[in-house]
């Protein structure tokens, strides 16, 4: 055996190439070189979901015609002139699906696996010294499609002739172009190649999605209607926090919106359209920072019992400033243009800060909740302990805060719990999916984000939306809801939860006597 041969050749191959995929549906080679993997020399030309042709099959290409197929056109490999003076072996395209992917390769005796065909193998008759090693697949005999073109002498140019590979059965296929000559190593290919599903050309794995943020930009508008709504009926009384969240969800319709229309003019041409990629990427991503800017100021009391951040304003700023950059870049980098280009290391390095920023948020925010709590369950006792008629109505209104407060807090320590729990599931499923062979399911993972969020957006409308009490929930400038400039909430001391409000002794006496009915406490948060 050759000392070239590939060990689990194909498997590896597919390894390597699992997240460096070509975006788009119409694949462009611009002088791509190929790779020594083992005794061949490859050129990884895609991997896609198609699922398979409706009855009717013609490969006209029309954009959701029921057609699924893959499709060569202007392939060419070129050599350098200077060794050009001999006719060479196949240069070979291979497609199959990824169940079909062990009948690519072989080895002699049990030894090891190469693509090319080795002499031993040769002398088995099983294949030809120096062409790729393949073998029916048990499902279709017609799989997997190898096809392929030589260099004649004195040619720097050998031309593969288009043609169009139906579909038939639904599947994540692949595409390699492979030669066996270690003289070809210079050569290189362009030329493009059209992969195109029965409804269109997004690849299977993203289909699912463009009717998902169709429906999501209509969920935007309801929720729209609701707040804009509200906002009419009580502009008087309208905070700045829920002008925040006015700005949250204008920015989720666009975001929204900018992604539909992104999948299917994607759908439509099979290229993915530079420019509402980057303004669908940069609306979420605003959204986000906006959204957490939000949270976390909410959390820290802001226009609730505080009326400024302090000297905590610049460092909020600086921690927005820096998410929205490494977000911009992640988001990018992931969607626009061809993700082959970035290696894992890469891809890791630009994950890398915007999970350590989510997490510092996250972290934030619910120190910032503990104390926020900390400090109105100890306003309440103070008014209750003086007996002053004017402190016990503050009181009623500090206990209408602290139940906000307490929905609020437990609210997104739901949405934490089911964010972990959710990233334990997607390390699972990428983990048992290398090949990427339950790619029909793979939509689920980005939708399952944005569904989340909006929900806790929903969460917080539903909480904090306009009405003809906003102001009594608002930070009162009489004094009595200041925080002292010692609670500066930091990220460094902590504050404990505190006890049940309404559980504890001083509260329970209230309830005995005439000075702060639980009615009043509701009566107060009516519209």
């Amino acid at each position: 055996m050759s000392r070239l041969e590939l060990r689990s050749a194909l498997p590896l191959i597919l390894f390597a190439w699992v997240l460096l995929r070509v975006e788009g549906s119409i694949h462009d080679y611009a002088g791509v070189r190929f790779v020594g993997k083992g005794n061949a020399f490859v050129i990884h030309g895609g991997s896609e979901g198609i699922y398979s042709s409706r009855p009717t099959y013609n490969a006209t290409g029309a954009p959701a015609n029921g057609d699924a197929f893959i499709r060569f056109e202007k392939i060419k490999f070129r050599r350098p002139r200077e060794f050009s003076n001999f006719s060479s072996g196949l240069i070979q395209a291979v497609v199959f699906e990824v169940d079909d992917r062990e009948t690519i390769g072989g080895s002699a005796y049990g030894g090891q696996r190469a693509i090319c065909c080795t002499a031993d193998l040769a002398k088995l008759g099983v294949c030809t010294q120096g062409e790729i090693i393949h073998r029916p697949s048990t499902k279709n005999q017609d799989w997997p499609q190898v096809f392929g073109v030589s260099f004649k002498e004195d040619k720097s140019v050998a031309t593969l002739q288009p043609r169009s590979i139906e579909i038939t059965e639904t599947g994540m296929y692949n595409l390699y172009f492979i030669h066996c000559d270690p003289k070809l190593k210079d050569v290189t290919l362009g030329g493009i190649t059209m992969w195109k599903n029965p409804t269109g050309y997004l690849p299977g794995r993203m289909a699912p999605l463009m009717n998902f943020y169709g429906i999501m930009s209509l969920a935007f508008v309801i929720l729209g209607i609701f707040w804009f709504s509200q906002n009419a009926r009580f502009w008087r009384e309208v905070l700045p926090l829920q002008n925040c969240v006015t700005l949250v969800i204008t920015l989720g319709m666009f975001e929204m919106a900018f992604w539909y229309f992104d999948y299917a003019q994607f759908n439509r041409t099979g290229v993915r359209p530079t420019g509402i990629t980057i303004w669908a990427v940069t609306f979420g991503t605003v959204k986000r920072t906006v959204s957490r800017l939000i949270i976390l100021m909410v959390s820290m009391g802001y226009g609730v019992v505080r009326p400024t951040l302090g000297g905590l304003t610049s460092k909020v700023v600086m921690l927005g400033v820096t998410f929205v950059m490494a977000s911009e870049v992640l988001e990018l980098v992931e969607n626009v243009g061809a993700v082959s280009d970035l290696s894992g290391k890469a891809r890791l390095f630009l994950v890398l800060p915007v999970a350590i920023l989510d997490a510092f948020f996250i972290l934030w925010i619910f120190t910032s909740l503990s104390a926020t709590l900390t400090k109105l369950h100890d306003k309440i006792l103070t008014a209750i302990s003086e007996f002053d008629t004017n402190d016990i109505g503050q009181a009623k209104r500090m206990m209408a805060k602290l139940d906000i407060y307490r929905k609020f807090t437990n609210a997104l320590a739901v949405a934490v719990i089911v964010s972990v729990g959710w990233i334990c599931y997607e390390l699972y499923f990428k983990s048992r999916d290398v090949y990427n062979e339950q790619w029909q399911n793979a939509w689920i993972i980005p939708a399952f984000w944005q569904v989340l969020s909006f929900s806790l957006l929903c969460v917080i409308c539903a909480l904090w939306a306009p009405s003809q009490n906003s102001t009594r929930y608002a930070y009162s400038d009489d004094g009595s809801e200041e925080f002292d400039k010692d609670d500066t909430l930091t990220l460094i001391k902590p504050s404990p939860m505190p006890k049940d409000v309404r559980g504890g002794p001083e509260t329970r006496s209230l309830h005995g006597g005439n000075s702060l009915p639980s009615e009043d406490v509701e009566e107060e948060k009516t519209e």
